[in-house]
C-alpha cells in the first residue's frame, strides 16, 4: 500500500513555530496579534488562506506580504520550534517493516517539508517529500493528492491518505482514496468523520494495525 502522511498535526507538533511566524507577520504588518492558543485552527489548512480570514481580506496582495513575513522568521527559526510526536518513529518503522511504501503529502512547502523531516531524523521512512510550491502550486491536499498518484503511477485503490484535518480526508474522499484520520494532532474526531474518514487512530501505536487492515 502506498501511504501519504500529513507533516503538520500527523508527524510533528509545529505549534510554537506556527505561531510565532504568525504573531511575527501580523506585527510587521500592524495588524491585532491574537494568544498562540487563539492560532490553533490555523494549523491544518492552506495558510494563505488563514492569512486571508485573520486579515478579513481576499486581496491577494495583502496575503502575499503577510505570507513574506511569516516565511522570513518561519526559514530560519520558525521550522525547527517542532517536535516529533512520541510514537511516530515506531509506527513509521512499523509501516515499512510492513511493506508499505511511504510519502510525506504536506501542504507546506516542499522546501520547508524537506528540512524539516531532514533535522528530525525521518527521511529514512520515506521515500519522499511532498509539499506545495511556493507560488501556492499543489497547496491544497487535493491537487496535492492527485499530483502524486499521477506521477507516480499510483492507483486510487492503491493509496491511503494519513492526517490530522478534515483537508485531509476531503482530498482523499475526492481522488477517490482512503483517509484515515489521527486524533493527535488538530483535529477532531467529529470533523474527521463528517469529512468521511474510512478509521481513526487514537495514538501513533495503532496506525500501523489500522492501515494494515484497511479494506
Amino acid at each position: 500500500m502506498h501511504v501519504l502522511m500529513d507533516l503538520d498535526g500527523t508527524l510533528t507538533d509545529p505549534f510554537p513555530g506556527i505561531t510565532r511566524c504568525i504573531q511575527h507577520a501580523l506585527a510587521a504588518l500592524g495588524q491585532p496579534v491574537p494568544l498562540a492558543n487563539d492560532l490553533r485552527w490555523c494549523i491544518g489548512p492552506p495558510l494563505p488562506k488563514s492569512f486571508a480570514k485573520l486579515l478579513n481580506t481576499q486581496d491577494p496582495r495583502q496575503v502575499d506580504m503577510a505570507m513574506a513575513k511569516y516565511r522570513e522568521r518561519f526559514s530560519t527559526v520558525g521550522l525547527y520550534e517542532n517536535s516529533v510526536f512520541p510514537g511516530i518513529p515506531d509506527a513509521l518503522h512499523a509501516l515499512q517493516q510492513q511493506g508499505h511504501d511511504l510519502v510525506v503529502a504536506t501542504s507546506k512547502p516542499t522546501v520547508f517539508s524537506v528540512r524539516i523531516i531532514e533535522h528530525f531524523g525521518l527521511k529514512k521512512y520515506f521515500r519522499s517529500v511532498d509539499g506545495s510550491e511556493l507560488n501556492g502550486e499543489h497547496g491544497d491536499k487535493t491537487s496535492l493528492i492527485a499530483h502524486i498518484l499521477a506521477r507516480d503511477g499510483i492507483p486510487a485503490e492503491k493509496a491511503i491518505m494519513v492526517g490530522d484535518r478534515e483537508h485531509d480526508i476531503i482530498g482523499a474522499r475526492e481522488n477517490q482514496v482512503r483517509g484515515i484520520g489521527v486524533l493527535w494532532g488538530y483535529g477532531s474526531r467529529e470533523e474527521l468523520e463528517a469529512a468521511g474518514a474510512r478509521a481513526c487512530a487514537t495514538s501513533p501505536e495503532e496506525l500501523p494495525g489500522i492501515i494494515h487492515q484497511s479494506p
